[in-house]
C-alpha cells in the first residue's frame, strides 16, 4: 500500500507501519544547540536533535550531489556505514581511518570524493593523521591479512 504525499515511496508514514511497529523517534533540538570544537574551538557544531532506532531500523543522510550514507540499528548495535568497498563508493564516500594526534583518539571519516584536497587541510588543521584509506577492496583485504594471526 503506497503512502499519500510521501515524497519518496520508499518511505511510509506511521499509519502504514504493520501492527505493533513503532516509527523511529525524532527528537528536535529547537533552538539548535551550538557548541565550540577543534584544537582551539574554531569550529562551530549546531546540534539540531536526536533520532533514536529500534532495532532493524534505519535513517538515511544525503548530500545534494546524490550521494547517500545509512546508519541500522540492529539488536546488538549499529552498522556505523554501508559497506566501504560497495554502496559507500557507489555514493562518492571514501572511508578514512584518522588518529589525533593531540588526543591519541581513532575515528572513521567519510571523504566526499573530489574533495580530498579540503580533507587534508582539514588533516592539517586539526592535527589528524591518516591511518588507512579503507575504501577499496584491496585496502580492506590488506587490513584483513594484517589483522589475522
Amino acid at each position: 500500500m503506497a503512502a499519500y504525499k510521501v515524497p519518496n515511496p520508499r518511505l511510509a508514514l506511521a499509519k502504514d507501519l504493520a501492527v505493533g511497529q513503532r516509527p523511529m523517534k525524532f527528537t528536535p533540538q529547537q533552538p539548535p544547540r551550538a557548541f565550540q570544537v577543534g584544537p582551539t574551538g574554531q569550529i562551530t557544531l549546531l546540534d539540531y536533535g536526536k533520532i533514536r532506532l529500534e532495532p532493524n531500523e534505519q535513517v538515511t543522510f544525503t548530500l545534494p550531489e546524490g550521494g547517500e550514507y545509512d546508519v541500522a540499528r540492529k539488536e546488538w548495535g549499529f552498522y556505523a556505514t554501508p559497506s566501504l568497498n560497495g554502496r559507500l563508493e557507489q555514493y562518492g564516500l571514501r572511508g578514512v581511518l584518522i588518529k589525533n594526534r593531540a588526543t591519541g583518539k581513532f575515528f572513521v571519516l567519510l571523504v566526499e570524493k573530489g574533495k580530498e584536497k579540503q580533507f587534508d587541510d582539514y588533516c592539517r588543521q586539526e592535527n589528524l593523521a591518516v591511518v588507512a584509506w579503507i575504501d577499496t577492496s584491496s585496502a580492506l583485504e590488506s587490513l584483513e591479512k594484517k589483522a589475522q594471526p
